[in-house]
């Protein structure tokens, strides 16, 4: 813009422009610039140390996967053949070696289904640090032990039906909860598959000829036809389309793209045909860069799982003494072999099927919830401390608003030679006629602003540009100029005085201000300003409703960013602010008491993200921004940071839920198989503590699914306020 309200953009280096304006290059979402560079995830089938089951490395989720089927296959005729079932359902079934059906296939999948789970509890007892998998480990093994003395008649404790649906839902588990871990990067991988496998390069000469994907190389030109998808990011450079991006997004909506505007790989031309300029290939594409980003929500492990973790090991260290204890009891009691029977059940009980499940249900489905509405979740600690979020810092440009500028307001002087909307339609004319020939973001503004009031640009000639001035071009006979006010000074003209109050309208809300000539006089100005996204007011109005305050920081101008604020609701501003200084308003509000949330997408924004309670990367921006994020958004939609606060609130209350009813269970049953009621006739028989097992899974499985009716698009009254 003209010098006297020229803005520091957050990104993007600034340029000085043929105007005497300072404006920045526009962003280019799928540019290769935009990739992220967060290392190779490469194949993670191992998952050693991450996510909560990091005592059976090198397992992958397609290993838990083909042992649950055919442990479930197993398990079927062992249930079915157990006397105790039999009794339950009022049925008999009775041929050769029935009795042995159970102990032979119930050993097969102790040790076929079973054996990660005594792997694991080997480890954690190596490591003398308890947890899920040693008390897993140890229910299995009492209770195969068990069975085994049973069919040998030495007690009668025979569990096989049980032993081998409990190994069935914990082999389910943990197939849930590791393929929890991998679902959004599943998700773009099978993305990556959507890409063609050929493109139609046009080459030099104007023909189109077909070659593979690995061929393509920056700078080359290709044609994709309504329907085909964009082979790479790029640029279009001829044609006009609506691309569906909702692979990339999660918008269902199509985006109306034209020559200028940035596409990303995958993309759909839903109808037109436009030729695209390869401005990014393989790993350095947009969608390449979001799958490595992903790699990284491995790494991180919910305060939820912990939690799961910590009370698996309470679990254990009050199995093992409950059991010690119950021997105890019922041998002074003069009655060892219910002494046996007893301290069995409560070592089989104390195995947590609902805790095992508690957690890796709620994240596959939020992982899964996440990744449709374009959420890709890097950290679940930064997703989690979401929903204790109470203040949410937006940076302005390209978060807020497009980063891109328009024509907000023409005026003609009387000179124009017309009235009214006539002059200001012909001063754009004229001006659009100069600008045509000119690639700098505030001339295809002026062009845009032409061609959408669909007006007769007439043809220009002898195109010059005078570097921080303006532009000038002879039209019909006349030199027309379009500038700010350098050019007002180098031509000594005064601004005639029925333009001076609407100019100063203008700078007043820190607006750029451009003059048009014709032949030495002014006839007219254009005003043009950063274009606020259409959904900023709703996102802010929906953090208002859920009691969230709504600041935003920018090195613009006091009087731009205070314009943006009242149009937007904006509560509290930060301007004129220095890139460095960005993360001093992070500390500011976290001083204040806040939980800060930071929406960013420029380098200049990493450091504020940082800093942030959570960070959040807007519109899958810069490398820097998304590598300083927790949470980073696909899409440019400002409301996505709403679905991220009711995701993260809706997720943690299940979790929670979850968790209290299993622990919940598990303590109340322990005491009750000890007989601890015994005094009053009641001793918790092992058969009902398999069956109320069997219901705490299934109550915690059904409590998980109702996360999949959260609806995250809108207004969710349920989401709790933050303490």
């Amino acid at each position: 813009m003209p010098e006297e309200h020229s803005h520091v953009h957050q990104h993007g280096a600034t340029v000085q422009d043929e105007h005497g304006a300072t404006a920045r290059h526009p962003r280019h979402t799928g540019d290769a610039d935009h990739a992220a560079q967060h290392g190779d995830h490469g194949s993670h089938g191992a998952h050693g140390g991450r996510g909560g089951h990091d005592k059976h490395a090198g397992h992958s989720p397609a290993m838990f996967r083909d042992r649950f089927w055919l442990s479930l296959l197993l398990a079927i005729p062992v249930v079915l053949t157990s006397h105790m079932i039999m009794d339950w359902f009022g049925y008999e079934l009775d041929f050769t070696g029935i009795d042995w059906v159970g102990p032979v296939l119930g050993t097969v999948i102790f040790f076929y289904g079973g054996w990660p789970f005594v792997v694991g509890a080997i480890a954690e007892a190596r490591s003398r640090q308890p947890g899920m998998m040693l008390l897993i480990g140890m229910a299995i093994t009492v209770a195969f032990v068990a069975s085994w003395t049973a069919t040998l008649d030495w007690f009668d404790v025979e569990v096989w039906w049980e032993l081998s649906l409990l190994i069935v839902i914990m082999l389910l588990g943990h197939w849930m909860e590791m393929r929890a871990i991998g679902q959004a990067q599943g998700a773009l991988a099978a993305l990556a598959e959507l890409l063609p496998d050929e493109a139609d390069r046009v080459t030099a000469d104007g023909d189109v000829e077909t070659v593979k994907i690995a061929e393509l190389a920056v700078g080359d030109v290709v044609l994709v036809r309504p329907g085909a998808r964009v082979p790479a990011d790029g640029t279009i450079v001829d044609g006009t389309a609506e691309l569906d991006e909702s692979m990339i997004t999660g918008e269902s909506n199509p985006v109306a793209k034209s020559e200028g505007d940035p596409v990303v790989a995958a993309s759909v031309a839903a109808d037109g045909s436009i030729r695209v300029r390869v401005d990014a290939i393989g790993d350095d594409t947009a969608l390449a860069g979001i799958q490595r980003l992903v790699a990284e929500a491995q790494e991180s492990k919910s305060r939820s799982q912990v939690l799961a973790d910590r009370a698996a090991a309470l679990l254990f260290y009050v199995a093992i003494v409950v059991a010690a204890i119950t021997v105890v009891v019922w041998a002074l009691l003069g009655d060892p072999d219910h002494a046996v029977t007893q301290s069995v059940t409560v070592l089989i009980i104390a195995c947590p099927h609902a805790l095992g499940l508690a957690i890796p249900l709620v994240t596959s489905i939020s992982t899964s919830k996440s990744a449709r509405n374009g959420i890709l979740v890097k950290d679940r600690l930064a997703l989690e401390r979401m929903r204790n979020v109470d203040a949410v810092l937006f940076d302005k440009t390209g978060t807020l608003t497009k980063g891109e500028h328009a024509v907000t307001g023409v005026a003609a002087a009387e000179v124009a030679g017309a009235d009214g909307a006539g002059a200001a339609d012909s001063v754009l004319a004229v001006a659009a006629a100069v600008e045509a020939d000119s690639e700098h973001p505030l001339a295809r503004a002026i062009v845009a602003a032409a061609r959408e009031r669909s007006l007769d640009v007439p043809s220009a000639a002898g195109f010059r540009s005078m570097t921080g001035r303006g532009v000038q071009a002879d039209v019909d006979g006349a030199t027309v100029a379009v500038g700010g006010p350098a050019m007002l000074r180098e031509l000594q003209v005064d601004v005639p005085a029925e333009l001076g109050g609407t100019i100063e309208e203008w700078q007043g809300r820190g607006a750029a201000v451009l003059h048009v000539f014709r032949d030495g006089s002014v006839i007219g100005a254009l005003a043009l300003e950063d274009q606020i996204r259409p959904e900023s007011r709703a996102a802010v109005e929906a953090l208002h409703r859920l009691g969230v305050k709504v600041a935003m920081i920018t090195g613009d101008a006091r009087q731009v960013a205070d314009a943006v604020a009242k149009e937007i609701g904006i509560d509290e501003v930060f301007a004129e602010v220095l890139p460095e200084d960005k993360d001093s308003a992070v500390i500011d509000l976290q001083r204040r008491g806040h939980t800060v949330a930071m929406v960013g997408d420029g380098v200049n924004d990493a450091p504020a993200l940082a800093r942030a309670d959570v960070g959040i990367a807007i519109g899958a921006g810069t490398d820097v921004a998304m590598e300083s994020a927790g949470i980073v958004l696909a899409s440019d939609d400002p409301r996505a940071v709403v679905a991220v606060r009711r995701l993260s609130a809706a997720s943690y209350r299940k979790m929670l839920q979850n968790l209290w009813w299993a622990a919940g269970y598990n303590l109340a049953a322990i005491p009750l198989a000890a007989g601890v009621l015994a005094w009053a006739g009641f001793v918790l028989p092992m058969a009902v503590g398999a069956v109320l097992m069997s219901l705490s899974t299934i109550v915690v499985a059904a409590n998980a699914q109702l996360l999949r009716r959260v609806d995250l698009r809108q207004r969710d009254e349920s989401v709790p306020q933050p303490a």
